[in-house]
């Protein structure tokens, strides 16, 4: 049975406020879900900068303690190219703060009630990356929540890119599921975002006991703007500093843009995230394409569209953008990659495709039956509403946790 009150240690290696991007946004609702239940919970995390440190204030509101370091790219980039020669991962060395490591270290063994230091019932990491601020941190129950298997990203990354960046992936590949592995040994029970990412955990060797509770969606926040939509306009959005996002939209405009604009003259794609390289922002020259860049809110960028687009041919866990777009009741056509990571059934709450004949197909389908987009639009947020409500992910999580607590209190 789980503590009334635990005492919880969170590690996440971005801090998770304000949820704004994917990896913020289940660590976010994890700690803000633990702290209503009336948990005392301390965050420990890593801001890339001053201004994301300064972004994250609020935070407080939702935890107990925070412990947040800045880590500068001015010493995180030496020290992940000091670490290739090394049996470590390089990804890990940006993540490498020692002065966070001293002040969890000395939160964990600071007196408390004049009692003595009080151990953590529960130490919870999202993020391989995070995991070793708490290796030395005593705790009843200790879970390991890799939400996606980075190493298997890397191994894709390597299949993707050219000589000798291919090289470098597959590198860091093998030695982050080394690394993946001998911190699954470290922890009670590991969890992840999907079955499939769990089933890769187990590919790789991993016998610590595990499960899976999958990510939500904010559906009151994002909700149908009930105004008139753009029927020639296809949005993509996500971050555009982020290869996946950029190898999508890159292939869109080459391939199937083209032919969309030859049998729908009217066709116009928006780009819609924050900070696009220059080669992205080369592609608001093409006809028809508009790269906003950053925006303060992206949900009228959305609900203006007829249809959303995720062509990941890269995509591990969940794909935030495509949950949000189904919860604002816009169609979403995406890559076969994409849709395993959504407990939604292609043909029915989405559209999917195999091919780019596929791809192009299902895009005039929605444009040119408002129909078919009602429909999908209405089965969309329903399936969201059904299936990855927060509400209903945080109880899952409550299941698994209680049931690791029970486990370990009957062995």
């Amino acid at each position: 049975m789980t503590p009334a009150r635990m005492r919880v240690l969170f590690a996440c290696h971005r801090v998770p406020y304000p949820p704004k991007r994917g990896g913020k946004i289940r660590p976010f609702n994890i700690i803000r879900h633990l702290h209503e239940q009336g948990h005392e919970v301390t965050v420990a995390s890593l801001a890339r900068s001053q201004a994301e440190l300064d972004e994250a204030e609020d935070l407080g509101r939702h935890c107990s303690h925070r412990l947040v370091e800045v880590v500068h790219d001015h010493v995180a980039w030496p020290r992940m190219v000091a670490w290739l020669p090394t049996p470590r991962p390089s990804s890990l060395g940006y993540f490498h703060s020692p002065r966070l490591l001293q002040r969890v270290r000395e939160h964990a063994s600071h007196p408390r009630d004049g009692k003595g230091a009080r151990p953590f019932d529960l130490v919870f990491v999202h993020c391989a990356y995070a995991a070793p601020y708490v290796l030395e941190v005593p705790a009843r129950l200790r879970i390991m929540d890799f939400g996606d298997m980075d190493s298997q990203k890397y191994r894709e990354y390597a299949q993707q890119r050219s000589f000798p960046l291919t090289l470098g992936y597959w590198l860091e590949a093998v030695k982050l599921e080394r690394a993946e592995m001998a911190l699954a040994r470290r922890f009670d029970f590991a969890t992840c975002t999907t079955r499939s990412e769990m089933e890769s955990m187990r590919r790789l060797g991993a016998t610590v006991p595990a499960d899976w509770f999958p990510n939500g969606v904010d559906a009151q926040y994002f909700c149908p703007a009930g105004e008139p939509y753009d029927p020639d306009l296809v949005s993509f959005v996500g971050r555009m500093d982020y290869f996946p996002n950029q190898q999508a939209v890159t292939k869109f405009c080459a391939e199937v843009l083209p032919e969309l604009q030859r049998r729908r003259p009217g066709t116009r794609f928006e780009i819609v995230g924050a900070d696009p390289s220059p080669a992205i922002r080369a592609l608001g020259q093409r006809p028809g394409v508009t790269v906003t860049g950053s925006v303060p809110d992206v949900r009228p960028f959305v609900t203006r569209a007829a249809l959303t687009v995720a062509p990941l041919e890269i995509a591990r866990g969940t794909q935030n953008k495509i949950l949000e777009s189904m919860a604002m009741g816009v169609p979403v056509v995406c890559s076969r990659q994409a849709v395993g990571g959504v407990d939604a059934v292609a043909g029915e709450h989405l559209l999917a495709y195999d091919t780019r004949e596929q791809f192009v197909e299902a895009v005039l389908g929605v444009l040119q039956s408002p129909a078919l987009r009602a429909t999908l639009a209405e089965a969309g947020r329903a399936r969201v509403l059904a299936n990855h409500s927060w509400a209903a992910s945080m109880r899952r999580m409550d299941v698994l946790i209680a049931s690791q607590f029970e486990r370990r209190s009957a062995a």
